[in-house]
């Protein structure tokens, strides 16, 4: 039987209020049910925006979702407009909301977006890295054996690699991102995106790392350059070539390679053999 409700999922600021859509708004106050990663923080956008719920608000976060998606799917089944939010971003993107949605789709109950910012997209854009194919993957394992492993048969992705990490753990996992991808694989490291304190550094994993082990705080998501073949030797020597015309400029050698093998988004271990074969 075809549920006769509609399930909301609703992307949040990630932190402007600004960035919330009149769309948003207007289903917050016209949900039968709102179903928040934490009430208090609705309580403070919807003070923000001006808005008043008249529907019921319950909780839904990780702790409960399994038990609380099953207690909704009924109210979708009864007829009920039911609103996700979580406390920034998209429902189901690396917080609750999946266990829901798939409940209401094989109950064949009408599912819905109403879009908004997304961390990902945002740091993907404003990192600099290669954005026409990317993969998200969200925290990495948490226990360092786990993480090593994770990391290193992601080692050759050649897509762009975008993933959330807390603070204080962000200093251990470049330096793994580091061990695994390389320490001058290009990366962007994205802090409190949007809000006041915003941040962006990029560089090398290994210069990252040890910014990193200074401390940081704020929201973090890192984006790290994907694996780079280079199929041909001809293309190696095509930079060899790159190089020895700059040092011809007056560039320091070194320097040269450094520079070529970052534009290209190799290894500068690779381009020093290169050089050192042809000169």
């Amino acid at each position: 039987m075809n549920g006769s409700g509609r399930l909301v999922l609703a992307g949040a600021p990630i932190g402007q209020a600004g960035d919330v859509s009149p769309r948003l708004r207007a289903a917050l106050e016209e949900a039968d049910v709102v179903a928040a990663e934490d009430t208090r923080r609705l309580r403070r956008l919807t003070g923000d925006l001006g808005a008043t719920i008249r529907g019921r608000v319950v909780s839904y976060y990780d702790a409960n979702e399994a038990a609380r998606a099953a207690e909704l799917l009924e109210s979708l089944l009864a007829g009920d407009t039911v609103l996700v939010i979580t406390d920034a971003g998209m429902p189901g993107v690396s917080d609750p909301g999946y266990r829901l949605t798939r409940l209401a789709v094989e109950a064949g109950v009408t599912v819905t977006v109403l879009p908004g910012p997304s961390a990902v997209t945002t740091a993907l854009a404003v990192s600099g890295l290669p954005s026409d194919r990317f993969c998200f993957e969200g925290f990495p394992p948490r226990k360092p054996g786990e993480r090593g492993r994770r990391l290193a048969a992601l080692a050759g992705e050649e897509r762009t690699m975008v993933f959330f990490e807390a603070p204080h753990r962000l200093a251990a996992c470049l330096s793994a991102m580091a061990e695994a991808f390389g320490p001058d694989r290009p990366a962007a490291v994205c802090r409190e995106l949007t809000k006041t304190y915003e941040e962006v550094r990029r560089g090398g994993l290994g210069e990252l790392a040890e910014w990193a082990a200074g401390g940081v705080k704020g929201e973090i998501t890192v984006v790290v350059a994907g694996h780079v073949r280079v199929a041909e030797e001809t293309d190696l020597a095509a930079l060899a070539a790159e190089v020895a015309r700059r040092a011809d400029e007056g560039v320091p050698r070194k320097q040269a390679i450094v520079e070529v093998a970052k534009a290209a988004g190799i290894p500068k271990r690779d381009l020093y053999d290169a050089v050192h074969r042809v000169s």
